[in-house]
């Protein structure tokens, strides 16, 4: 049986006022009002609980039983509403992200142990894989991903560098047995290490310079899916198993170590970094205001693209 809580309150305070005038000085409701209200539950019920006369208004034994278990259920209900104050009046909880493996791996380091620090009342809870998931289905409260991927009627906010560059390398010992590539045409003939998305077919590797556009259909000995198992296809290029073509960034302390030999760097593919989007909704959730404040701070003091 549902009875409404509003009528239950209204009922709670004519019976602990005795009266319903009363009741409405210590409610702020109307006496009126308190008296339909217990009307309505007395109905619902099917059982009086108010014995009243011209002088007083005191419970039946029905209505002191239930009365007897209100007030406490009450001031838990209570209890638990007073428990957000917390959430409005400093950022706290959890935070649930859904974020690309090359974000995890390449734009969340330079931001989430700062984060941590500078709000120790939230929790992160992230989950990295690279399909697109409707965030509000899997419970996420925002993403991560690059402006191709995101869906028309979300909010989004830029995170991280804001220009990436896909970078084309070999270990020397490849380029010593099958030489170096001069254009991306030449790649045809070379054994290059390949990374598809599930549910997606391989991509053409794509290179650019002086406005023009080359997509190149390569070929090779080893195709892996997936960003978690990219440090394979890293480790397979760095043996001299053939040419990758991967996030600079990710690539950087190989190349920088000498591990891995730059290629075709004039022809390198720039592209827009990725960003934070979540669903448009009235009330943001207190940790996801927190984070969102976070990063456009990042972004304004340029904290997060120069580490």
């Amino acid at each position: 049986m549902k009875v409404d809580l509003a009528d239950l309150n209204a009922f709670i305070a004519v019976a602990n006022a005795h009266g319903f005038r009363e009741g409405a000085r210590a409610s702020g409701m109307s006496a009126s009002g308190l008296s339909e209200a217990v009307r309505r539950v007395e109905t619902q019920l099917g059982v009086r609980l108010l014995h009243r006369t011209t002088r007083s208004v005191v419970p039946t034994e029905a209505g002191q039983r239930l009365l007897d278990r209100l007030g406490p259920a009450l001031q838990e209900v209570a209890a638990a509403v007073d428990t957000l104050n917390d959430y409005r009046g400093r950022p706290a909880g959890t935070l649930r992200l859904n974020v690309p493996i090359s974000g995890a791996r390449l734009v969340l380091p330079a931001i989430v142990p700062r984060f941590l620090a500078a709000y120790p009342d939230i929790r992160l809870d992230i989950t990295a894989e690279d399909t697109f998931v409707d965030l509000v289905a899997a419970g996420c409260d925002a993403g991560i991903r690059y402006d191709e991927r995101l869906e028309q009627d979300m909010i989004a906010v830029p995170i991280g560098p804001r220009v990436q560059r896909f970078a084309a390398a070999a270990a020397p010992s490849y380029l010593d047995r099958r030489g170096r590539p001069a254009h991306p045409g030449e790649l045809l003939q070379h054994d290059c290490l390949r990374l598809r998305f599930a549910g997606r077919a391989p991509f053409a590797w794509e290179f650019a310079r002086a406005g023009e556009t080359l997509k190149v259909d390569v070929d090779g000995p080893l195709m892996v899916q997936g960003g978690a198992v990219s440090d394979l296809l890293i480790e397979a290029a760095i043996a001299g198993s053939g040419i990758i073509y991967f996030f600079e960034d990710w690539l950087r302390p190989h190349l920088d170590s000498g591990a891995l030999a730059p290629i075709l760097e004039p022809w390198w593919l720039s592209f827009s970094g990725p960003f934070l989007y979540y669903p448009g909704r009235r009330l943001v959730p207190p940790p996801l205001r927190a984070f969102l404040d976070f990063i456009r701070s990042d972004a304004a003091s340029g904290a997060s693209t120069t580490r």
